[in-house]
């Protein structure tokens, strides 16, 4: 739960003191040796050289000018150009494939890369036998050799693009950052790089400038404009003692900050440090993509090997190895061990850009089968302050008037109870006259001279000094949790306050947008069942655990999935930490001040509980796309290797090479196209909770 200072000044209600991304599995050493921004280069560059280059190589072949029907001028030189420049193809864009076939040998992992040389090297050797008339001039695969090769390359050169499009998040939130800060030094404003301030350094921040280090606001009030941080389009207002992020920008007036934290202690370094895990985690369903992957290896090695006996027992010995070949280029795994990172990845980073931190892969996945959400109270579902919720007064004082002359007294003290009874006085437009001869006293209330009366203001100790009673009305106030203050005038009471933790808005409609999906919102909180029942009841949430100890709250998780349910636990990640681990999925709120918690797998970088609507949404709109990418990529495989073995050659039709490779790299296009679709996701906590509420989906099994 938040934490918040202790004050002596009399408030006590009970009198008692109160980056790399790592590529998929199967591109071996290559994935050790550069980031996405090196592959995107050299596979675009490689893939454009080795297009120009195949070009000659597919117009001077003389196989390829006989199925087109063109004929070649009668020079024997030309027929050394296809053999000559298929070599360097082989040995210069086939340099990728090859060293991380090698990888995968040595790490005994078959994979793509196994396939793709395999490929390869029996297309160059057999094009070479051909050529130098050892084989069958039928086996000139030089434009076939040429052709796989460019098209792997494109493949590639899409993947490392889509992949590299992910670590924009973390591009954007290092651009952030103002290139100079205004440091206050006495009377004079000095710029200064923002890795040069320390904290405690006060800063300015003028009208739609950016904040250089995390800080707390000394000086102005401004609407802050944090959705690069939370993903919330509005402006949120922040005054004297608000904390506000780096990054954030001060959209209508200048304040004054004191830094409270730079460089790596930053919440927008934390959020860095997070995305960077998550596009570097790997999950449950990524996992099994790479087994197939493995898998489909040996199902290409065995399906190529039945293929060559098989033509080889039918005396078609030239057949047997372009049938092979064609097998081994149609099941490589390509599209397969494209469709889960990608989807993933893309995931993460719509996350990020939404306010929703995935710092663990699997917590991402986990959240379309959780059917249970278990808050906790001060802090996520409340503000985690105190807010003026009731005022009673007597003799005929209205109330508007009881409230002036409590928040003339509370105006010199710093108190969270002071603080909500002088901002209920300024909401309500109400003229605050001065008080003097102010004085506290601990655990007793506060006093000050008003109007030419002695007013005090506090609690039961209060009353106690001035042998007053509280008012009955307050009675009803004490079953509803409230913390309740006495107003006493020269000796006599004339009011009482309420005052409670607010409720958040926000709140409400995200417990009835999960009800509406079908997810039981469950409360856990160590305030008394009175408290707890009350926000309970305003909330519209049935099950609630009260007086539960945070050491505990672990164990009513535990008996939730005893029931056999999965739950995901909302806390602020301090004191719910043990719970956040014993969950199915743990999601820290407000990860401003919170982003290194180790116990939860997401984290939303805002305070509005509605983000878990958007965490659900992404959840259930990557594993459609997970699904679905898996079906295409092994459902085109399992039907197209039949195909490239010749089973349908007795009626004349037998799949080419080439346009197996085509086909090929059609899959793996529609993959990565298809994973593209979640950029197109709105998950603003609005935008989501609008549309669960509207679409009432039932919970993915």
């Amino acid at each position: 739960m938040v934490q918040h200072e202790t004050h002596t000044d009399g408030h006590d209600p009970h009198g008692s003191g109160a980056t790399d991304i790592t590529p998929h599995a199967g591109h071996g050493e290559m994935g050790s040796q550069m980031n996405h921004g090196d592959h995107v280069g050299q596979f675009r560059k490689l893939f454009w050289i080795m297009l120009l280059i195949a070009v000659p190589v597919v117009v001077f072949n003389d196989m390829f000018a006989m199925i087109l029907g063109y004929p070649l001028p009668d020079a024997p030189a030309l027929t050394w150009i296809s053999p000559a420049l298929g070599t360097v193809m082989y040995l210069w864009g086939g340099r990728p494939f090859l060293q991380g076939a090698v990888s995968e040998l040595r790490s005994r992992t078959p994979g793509m890369m196994m396939l793709i040389a395999l490929a390869i090297t029996v297309a160059f050797l057999a094009s070479w036998g051909a050529s130098i008339g050892l084989l069958d001039r039928e086996l000139n695969f030089w434009w076939e050799l040429a052709l796989l090769i460019v098209i792997m390359l494109l493949g590639h050169w899409i993947e490392m693009r889509s992949l590299a499009q992910t670590s924009t998040a973390l591009d954007s939130l290092a651009a952030l950052l103002p290139d100079e800060a205004e440091r206050i030094r006495g009377e004079e404003i000095e710029k200064v790089s923002p890795v040069d301030l320390m904290p405690g350094d006060l800063v300015f921040i003028r009208p739609g400038g950016r904040v250089p280090a995390d800080g707390r606001v000394t000086e102005g009030t401004a609407d802050m404009d944090e959705s690069m941080i939370t993903g919330e389009s509005r402006p949120v207002r922040r005054g004297p003692g608000s904390l506000v992020v780096a990054g954030t920008v001060a959209t209508d007036t200048a304040i004054r900050v004191t830094v409270t934290a730079v460089g790596d202690d930053t919440a927008l370094a934390g959020i860095q440090r997070l995305v960077a895990e998550a596009q570097n985690s790997s999950s449950r369903a990524q996992r099994i993509a790479d087994t197939a992957a493995g898998w489909l290896f040996w199902f290409a090695l065995t399906a190529g090997g039945i293929t060559a006996i098989v033509w080889m027992i039918l005396g078609q010995a030239d057949n047997a190895v372009v049938r092979s070949i064609t097998v081994l280029v149609i099941a490589c795994p390509h599209a397969l061990g494209l469709a889960i990172p990608l989807v993933v990845s893309i995931a993460t980073e719509r996350a990020a850009k939404g306010g929703v931190l995935i710092k663990d892969r699997l917590s991402l996945e986990s959240m379309r089968t959780v059917d249970t959400i278990l808050f906790d109270k001060t802090g996520t579902l409340t503000t985690g302050t105190p807010t003026l919720s009731a005022v009673q007064t007597i003799n005929g004082i209205p109330e508007n008037q009881l409230l002036a002359i409590a928040a003339a007294v509370e105006a010199d003290s710093e108190h969270p109870l002071a603080h909500a009874i002088t901002t209920a006085a300024k909401m309500r437009g109400i003229r605050v006259p001065i008080a003097s001869a102010f004085r506290a006293s601990t655990a007793v209330g506060v006093t000050a001279m008003v109007d030419g009366h002695t007013v005090s203001v506090g609690g039961p100790r209060m009353l106690r000094a001035h042998n007053a009673n509280p008012l009955e009305q307050t009675h009803a106030w004490e079953g509803e949790g409230m913390i309740i203050l006495h107003v006493v005038r020269d000796g006599h009471v004339v009011g009482a306050l309420g005052l409670a933790d607010e409720v958040r808005e926000e709140s409400r409609q995200a417990v009835q947008a999960l009800q509406a999906i079908g997810i039981q919102v469950v409360m856990v909180t160590g305030d008394a069942e009175a408290v707890a029942h009350t926000v309970g009841q305003k909330l519209g949430i049935d099950l609630v655990f009260a007086g539960v100890k945070p050491e505990d709250k672990a164990a009513k998780v535990a008996e939730l999935q005893q029931e056999g349910r999965r739950v995901a636990m909302i806390g602020d990640g301090v004191n719910d930490a043990p719970a956040l681990a014993q969950a199915q999925v743990g999601i820290a709120i407000g990860a401003g001040t919170d982003v290194a918690i180790a116990s939860a797998g997401v984290i939303l970088a805002s305070d509005d509980p509605r983000s878990v609507i958007s965490v659900i949404e992404l959840s259930r709109a990557s594993f459609r796309k997970m699904k679905q990418n898996l079906w295409w990529a092994a459902g085109y495989n399992l039907l197209s290797v039949p195909l490239a073995a010749g089973v349908l050659a007795p009626v004349g039709f037998t799949l080419p090479m080439s346009v197996g490779a085509i086909l090929m790299s059609g899959s793996t296009l529609v993959v990565a196209l298809n994973a593209q679709l979640l950029r197109r996701l709105d998950l603003t906590p609005d935008s989501s909770t609008r549309a669960a509420l509207k679409r009432g989906i039932a919970p993915t099994p």
